[in-house]
Order: structure tokens, then C-alpha cells, then sequence
């Protein structure tokens, strides 16, 4: 089972914070969406009202379903493209590498969009966003069950939240995050709100930046063992994001020796995600299984985050 963006700044050191899970040379400016309200009018005499459900609300723009798809559908089997061809650069087989779609700051309509273009993991960087977000999808079509990933950085206060939602948590980085999110799991199941333990990764610092959050690499080990002695949490693997400027190939190359010690105490913990849009070719060069990707599927942000 393999699982799959996060530059992230955190205002304390379990902070949340307001950036975006991907960035990096491929990150692309906010755009703009065109206008709707109370003040739009019909462009002729027998112009209908429009569907709401296609019209999404001021603050998305109008949804062009049949556009939008396409769009998305062509940027998918690029994107696909890239990890084939990677994955036969490496030696690899392409069904190796999960593809993770980051939706973030997009309407569910793109996220069912995608699900029904047979993307099976979506990933998200903020709770409120994510847990709302998940909750649209399943009302626009109860058969779509993508698999919902955690990629931000997490407060503690939100663990019972996210595990209302999410699938995996990629970034779990500190023991006392790993704790709460044991304790709400384990109640999640109790009360029936879902009915596994949480798969989490373990974030790995490659540059020791705490701004950046992450466990130092010197860490793993131990944050390793507490994680998998844990009721409600299944140890999966471990995540990083490439430093700032850094050469990705090292950076990922790093990554991999690490998921190599650590399996050798718990060999399931067998994912490794690294790469996103900008460094997917190097990431699967180096060993990943799960790739994230947001801006080379969804281009530039279409909604705000809350």
C-alpha cells in the first residue's frame, strides 16, 4: 500500500500555519475567478436560471463542468506521463508511485472531479478546509470514496478533528502529536466514526529548520518505536519536502537511507513521499512511492483557505 506537499511556517511549535502545502519553483500566484452574484443578469430572453450545483458560489466562480474536466483530464495524463517515464528512467515500474492530487484552497467539485478520473488519494494541508472539503465530495456522489491525506502541519487541539476525515496523516513529527492522535483515533472507533486506526508518516527534517517542521533525522528512530507501540496509529512510512534550494536528488537520496534504517526495525513502514509538481522526476529517481502533486494538475489557486 503506498501513500503519498508541505512547506510549511509554523507560529509555535505545534503551530498550524497559513502556508501552502506545495511549493517550490512550480508554485504559481493566486488567480482570480470570474464574477457572480445578485447583480448578474440573463444575456437574452431565454436565458434560464442558472444550476446551482454547476454555478458553484461567489466566492468560487462559476464552474464550467464539461471545460473543467478536460482541463483537468489532460493535466492528470501529463502528470502521468511524467511519473511513467520517471519510474522507467529508474528501473521502476510506474504502478510503484501513488499519485496524491493536493486540492487544497479548491471547491470539492474539483476533488470529485478528479476522483472521477480515477485519482484515489487527495491530499489536503489545512483541518477546517480538508474536513469540510471531504464532507462536499461525499454529498455531490456517496460512490466516491477517495482516500483523504493530511499533509500540513498539525496542532494537537486538532487531532480529534482530523481523524474525523482523514485517511493518513503525513506529518506527524513529535511524540506528543502522535499521542493525540492515538487518543482520538482510538475514540474515533469507539464511537463509530471510523472504522480503522489512522495510518500515519513520519515527517522527516532534511535540513533541521524548525521553521520548517519535521523530525531531525537523528530522531526517527525513537519517534519511530513510540508511533508503532501506539494503539489506533499504524506506523506506514515517512514523508519530507526538499530544503529551499537544495538539490532534490540529494535531498531525496537522504530520505531513502533513511526509510532504509528505519524499515529495518518496522518493515512495514514501507512509504516514502517526496516530490511534488517541480520535483517528481528526482523523488522517483530516489526511491519514492508517493508523489504530490497540486499545481501541475490544478494550476493556480481558484478559492481562499478559511
Amino acid at each position: 500500500m503506498n501513500f503519498a506537499d508541505a512547506d510549511r511556517t509554523p507560529t509555535g511549535p505545534d503551530a498550524e500555519p497559513g502556508s501552502d502545502a506545495e511549493t517550490g519553483p512550480d508554485a504559481r500566484p493566486a488567480g482570480s475567478d470570474a464574477e457572480t452574484g445578485p447583480d448578474a443578469k440573463p444575456t437574452g430572453p431565454a436565458a434560464e436560471p442558472a444550476d446551482p450545483a454547476a454555478a458553484g458560489d461567489a466566492t468560487r466562480g462559476p464552474i464550467d463542468h464539461d471545460g473543467r474536466r478536460d482541463e483537468l483530464a489532460a493535466a492528470l495524463a501529463e502528470v502521468r506521463r511524467r511519473i511513467a517515464e520517471a519510474a522507467t528512467a529508474a528501473g521502476r515500474q510506474a504502478a510503484e508511485v501513488r499519485l496524491v492530487a493536493i486540492t487544497k484552497t479548491f471547491p470539492a467539485e474539483d476533488a470529485a472531479l478528479l476522483a472521477d478520473l480515477g485519482v484515489t488519494d487527495l491530499g489536503e494541508n489545512r483541518d477546517q478546509e480538508a474536513g469540510e472539503k471531504a464532507a462536499e465530495v461525499r454529498e455531490l456522489g456517496p460512490d466516491r470514496r477517495p482516500r483523504w491525506h493530511m499533509v500540513g502541519r498539525l496542532q494537537r487541539n486538532k487531532a480529534r478533528s482530523v481523524v474525523g476525515w482523514a485517511d493518513v496523516v503525513q506529518s506527524l513529527d513529535s511524540v506528543r502529536l502522535a499521542d493525540a492522535l492515538s487518543r482520538a483515533a482510538r475514540v474515533a472507533m469507539d464511537e463509530g466514526r471510523r472504522s480503522t486506526p489512522l495510518d500515519v508518516l513520519l515527517q522527516a527534517s532534511l535540513d533541521d529548520d524548525p521553521e520548517r517542521g519535521g523530525c531531525p533525522l537523528d530522531g526517527l528512530a525513537a519517534l519511530a518505536d513510540h508511533a508503532a507501540g501506539l494503539d489506533g496509529l499504524r506506523l506506514v512510512g515517512v514523508m519530507a519536502v526538499a530544503p529551499l534550494g537544495a538539490d532534490p536528488d540529494r535531498a531525496y537520496a537522504t530520505l531513502w537511507q533513511a526509510s532504509t534504517t528505519l524499515r529495518a526495525r518496522h518493515p512495514q513502514a514501507s512509504e516514502v513521499s517526496a516530490g511534488m509538481s517541480g520535483d517528481l522526476e528526482s523523488a522517483i529517481r530516489q526511491g519514492s512511492t508517493c508523489v504530490r502533486v497540486g499545481t501541475a494538475l490544478l494550476g493556480g489557486r481558484r478559492i481562499a483557505s478559511p
